[in-house]
C-alpha cells in the first residue's frame, strides 16, 4: 500500500497515524535543511504536540538549498507529505508512526523568490536549522565567519538571488523588516556546542557586509536559542524500506529509522512565541551549557573514538563494534576517566546512569548504525567533539593515551584502507585534503596536528600530546586495533 493521505485509513492498526488534518493546519515554522535527523526530532515532537490538538499554527514547511534536497522533496512531496518513522531496538516495545507535521517543502532552485517570500510570511515566527557543523561557515581556528567563501561572496554581491542560508536569512528579514512584520527566531538544531550562538555569530557576521542597518536590527530583533538535542538517526536504506513493505505493507520512497531515545533541551528564549514542547517531553532551561557539554564530549565523543577504530578494524556497524568487549573496555574507561573529570553537575541527569545509557544506546543491534555514517565529516567533527577534551587533558597533565588514540586512528583511516585490505572513500568535503595530509608517514605527525582549523595550537606544541599519538599510531601500525586496545587497557 502506498503511503499517501487516501491510504491512512487503511494503514494496519499497529500502526500509529495522525489525529489531525493537514488543511487545518498553517506554517508557523520553516525547517531549513530536511534530513532524517530533522523528521525523527523536531517534526517527531510537533506531530506528537500536533496529535493533541495543539500547535496547529506551527505547521513545518520545508525547504531545501541544495541540489541533492531534491529527492527526499520529490519523495515526500509524491505521498503528500507523510512519511513513517520506525523506532529500532532489541526490545518489541518500539512504535511505527506516520507523521504529517511536514505539509509542504521549497527547493531554493526552484525559486528564490519564492523561499524567500515564505521565510517572510507573518505567520512564520520560527526558522529552524539542520544544515551540518560545517554549514555555518565558522572558521574553528579562529571562530571567524569565513566571507571570503564564493558562496558567500555570491549572496553579497547577488542579495535577491542567495544560494546559501545566511543569504536567504537576511533577505527575508530585510523583507520583513521593511514591511513591518516582526522577526522570527532562528533555532539552530545541529549538533554543535553553542548552536545558537553560532548560528547569531555566522548571520550577524554576513549581515554586517550586506547592511550594517540591517545587521543592528536582526541583533535587536532576532532570537538565537541554544539547543542540545539527541537521537540516533542511520541513513535510511533499502533494507530499511523493504522492512517496512515486508513487515507493515506500507511503501514509503523515504522513511526515518531511529532508536526510541529521543532527548531536546531548548534555551526558552523565543521573540515570536512557540509551540508548547514542553507538553510532549522537552525540557526548557535558561542555559543548556551543561546538557551540551554533557552530550558532545560523551556521546559524540565516544561516537568518534571507536568509530574510526572499528572501521579500521573492518567492522561497518556500531553495534559490531560494541559485541567486541575490548571496544566497550575501551570506549568506558574514556568516558570515565577522560571526559567525566571535566563535567559540571548537570540538572536532573545521573551522570553514571547516562553513560550506562550510552553503551546500551550504542550497542543497540536492530537501529544498525552505520559507521561510515558516524566517520562523515571528521574534519568537521573532531574540532567541536574531541579537541576540547584533549585540550583539557593537556591542560590538565592528565594521561593522554586514549584521547591521542582516537586521533591516530582517523589518521590511519585517512589512508582508506582496512586492516583486512578493504577499500574505502573518506565521506568528507574536505577528504582529499585530509589523505594529502596522512600521504607522507615521513610529515604525517606534522602535517596532521599542524592543521590548526582542526587541532587548534595546544594540540601541535604538546610535546607529550605528540609523543602520545606516535606512539599508539606505531602501536596500530604494528600491532592493529585489537593488540593496541589490549595494550593500551592493560597497562
Amino acid at each position: 500500500m502506498k503511503l499517501n493521505r487516501q491510504h491512512l485509513d487503511q494503514l494496519p492498526g499497529a500502526i500509529q497515524r495522525p489525529a489531525y488534518q493537514r488543511d487545518q493546519l498553517q506554517h508557523g515554522i520553516v525547517h531549513i535543511g530536511v534530513g532524517g535527523f530533522h523528521r525523527a526530532h523536531q517534526a517527531f515532537y510537533t506531530d506528537r504536540l500536533l496529535n493533541q490538538g495543539l500547535a496547529k499554527e506551527w505547521a513545518i514547511c520545508g525547504a531545501g538549498l541544495r541540489a541533492e534536497d531534491r529527492g527526499v522533496r520529490d519523495a515526500l512531496a509524491a505521498q503528500d507529505y507523510l512519511y513513517t518513522l520506525v523506532e529500532l531496538a532489541d526490545t518489541p516495545d518500539t512504535e511505527v508512526r506516520v507523521i504529517a507535521a511536514i505539509s509542504d517543502m521549497l527547493l531554493a532552485e526552484d525559486s528564490a523568490t519564492a523561499l524567500i517570500a515564505k521565510l517572510a510570511e507573518p505567520a512564520v515566527r520560527i526558522v529552524s536549522l539542520t544544515i551540518t557543523e560545517g554549514g555555518y561557515c565558522i572558521d574553528d581556528s579562529t571562530g571567524e565567519f569565513m566571507a571570503h567563501l564564493p558562496q558567500i561572496q555570491h549572496d553579497l554581491t547577488h542579495p535577491d538571488a542567495p544560494h546559501t542560508v545566511f543569504g536567504f536569512l537576511c533577505a527575508a528579514l530585510a523583507r520583513r523588516r521593511a514591511a513591518g512584520t516582526p522577526a522570527f527566531t532562528l533555532m539552530s538544531c545541529d549538533n554543535l556546542p553553542h548552536n545558537g550562538q553560532v548560528a547569531r555569530k555566522a548571520l550577524l557576521a554576513f549581515a554586517e557586509q550586506l547592511d550594517a542597518d540591517l545587521a543592528s536590527w536582526i541583533d535587536q530583533h532576532v532570537s538565537f536559542p541554544n539547543a542540545m538535542v539527541d537521537r540516533i538517526t542511520p541513513m535510511t536504506s533499502k533494507v530499511h524500506r523493504q522492512q517496512l513493505l515486508e513487515r507493515h505493507g506500507v511503501e514509503d520512497a523515504w522513511p526515518v529509522v531511529c532508536e526510541p531515545f529521543v532527548q531536546w533541551v531548548l534555551e526558552d528564549k523565543f521573540n515570536a512565541g512557540r509551540p508548547a514542547w514542553e507538553q510532549v517531553g522537552v525540557q526548557f532551561t535558561d542555559d543548556v551549557t551543561p546538557y551540551e557539554e554533557m552530550k558532545i564530549k560523551l556521546l559524540n565523543g565516544s561516537h568518534l573514538a571507536l568509530t574510526y577504530l572499528g572501521f579500521l578494524h573492518g567492522y561497518r556497524f556500531v553495534h559490531e563494534t560494541m559485541n567486541d568487549p575490548l571496544f566497550v573496555r575501551y570506549i568506558r574507561a574514556y568516558m570515565d576517566y577522560d571526559v567525566t573529570p571535566q563535567l559540571a553537575s548537570v540538572p536532573g541527569i545521573d551522570l553514571e546512569g547516562y553513560k550506562d545509557t550510552l553503551i546500551e544506546r550504542f550497542s543497540n543491534q536492530a537501529i544498525a548504525d552505520q559507521l561510515e555514517r558516524v566517520c562523515s565529516d571528521g574534519s568537521s567533527k573532531f574540532p567541536k567533539f574531541t579537541v576540547p577534551t584533549i585540550n583539557r587533558l593537556i591542560a590538565d597533565s592528565a594521561d593522554l593515551e586514549r584521547a591521542a588514540l582516537v586521533v591516530a586512528a582517523w589518521a590511519l583511516y585517512l589512508k582508506g584502507v582496512d586492516e583486512r585490505g578493504a577499500n574505502y572513500d573518506i565521506p568528507d568535503p574536505r577528504a582529499a585534503f585530509c589523505q594529502g595530509l596522512v600521504a607522507d608517514d615521513s610529515t604525517l605527525t606534522e602535517r596532521l596536528l599542524g592543521v590548526e582549523e582542526i587541532f587548534g595550537k595546544a594540540i601541535p606544541q604538546s610535546a607529550a600530546f605528540v609523543a602520545a599519538f606516535e606512539n599508539n599510531l606505531a602501536n596500530l601500525r604494528r600491532y592493529g586495533v585489537h593488540g593496541t586496545l589490549q595494550r593500551l587497557l592493560d597497562k
